[in-house]
């Protein structure tokens, strides 16, 4: 069992011998693959190695337990920790996404149920924010759109991380469950009659792209450009500083009115086509793929009504996992981390099961 894994140890221990010459470290971006590739190592390595050693402690002490009560009594509690060791390690050696150390760019947008949709948008942004903080990442808002009563009818923000990135901890490999139809179930501010109303709000989750990830021919750009419009303000509605950027080839358009330069509004524009432009390509990609490999990103499919926010009920439910708990306000205020644990184990078993 884990025989390939040597061939891992090997690489480990090669790319420990280039890290370690100064040489390599003239050139950032080699430098920048490399260090990422022994941080995805690493965690395996030392739980194969950790593998290895329990079974001949296991073998050890059956041997002394043969003249020694104790040594026997050690026996079961040491297959025990064979035994999750080896899942441990099967869950390490499951397919990782290429993607998800990527930071993203996550889009809301108002759906079905107006102003009250709009402002439950706005609750989904705070509660996106809030998670972030709590577990140290830095977003910026790059586009907005804000509606009549203070929620929004599109926004986007920018999720990046900080410092260096443990395996399975990236923005993209946390946040990428959280796209699709999030539906809330409340008595919205605007009802006078206490009824219970059911509006919709849509999430897109996209890792950001380099420039190195996608190349953009200038020439298969359309921009143009247009005056802001939203709540009055320095340059809003008075210049024509609004960018919308058509990628001619795929029919993708972005665009963006938030800064109060024309300048800036393109360079943020181009952000958000690049990410859609990775993604369109990555969806294409998954398109091409075989069944199994379709099957295993079924928890992560844009298209369904994914999660539904019961407000009477302080209830919040995952559709795609059963996942079900009463601490609605607990998550609203940023406490997400069971809830997308449980997508990220559901994936993680999809994925071994197609192994």
């Amino acid at each position: 069992m884990f025989e390939a894994v040597e061939e891992l140890v090997v690489e480990h221990a090669d790319l420990e011998k280039k890290l370690a010459d100064p040489s390599v470290h003239a050139d950032q971006a080699n430098a920048r693959r490399l260090n990422k590739r022994y941080a995805e190592l690493t965690p395996i390595v030392a739980t194969y190695r950790s593998w290895k050693q329990s079974g001949d402690d296991i073998e050890t002490a059956r041997e002394l337990g043969a003249d020694d009560p104790e040594f026997a009594a050690e026996v079961k509690e040491l297959e025990q920790q064979r035994e999750e060791l080896t899942e441990k390690l099967r869950l390490l050696l499951v397919p990782r996404d290429p993607s998800d150390d990527k930071d993203v760019i996550l889009e809301i947008k108002a759906g079905a149920g107006g102003d009250e949709s709009a402002l439950f948008a706005g609750d989904l942004l705070r509660m996106y924010l809030r998670y972030a903080e709590r577990v140290g990442w830095k977003t910026e808002i790059i586009d907005a759109t804000e509606s009549e009563l203070g929620g929004y009818k599109d926004v986007q923000v920018a999720v990046k991380a900080r410092g260096q990135i443990e395996p399975g901890q990236g923005v993209w490999a946390r946040l990428k469950y959280e796209g699709g139809v999030h539906r809330v179930q409340r008595v919205p501010a605007t009802e006078s009659q206490g009824r219970i109303h059911t509006s919709a709000a849509g999430v897109l989750v996209t890792p950001e792209a380099e420039e190195v990830d996608v190349e953009i021919n200038p020439n298969d750009l359309r921009i143009d450009v247009y005056r802001s419009s939203g709540p009055g303000g320095q340059s809003v509605n008075t210049t024509d500083s609004a960018v919308r950027i058509t990628h001619l080839p795929t029919g993708v358009v972005a665009s963006c009115q938030n800064e109060k330069s024309q300048l800036q509004n393109k360079e943020q524009a181009l952000r958000i086509l690049r990410s859609r432009l990775l993604a369109a390509a990555q969806e294409e990609a998954e398109k091409e793929a075989a069944d199994a490999r379709r099957s295993q990103v079924r928890t992560v499919d844009r298209s369904e009504k994914i999660r539904t926010y019961n407000f009477p009920e302080n209830r919040i439910s995952d559709h795609r996992v059963g996942f079900k708990a009463y601490n609605l306000d607990q998550v609203l205020d940023g406490d997400l981390d069971a809830v997308i644990q449980a997508c990220v184990d559901a994936d993680s078993a999809a994925k071994l099961a197609a192994a």
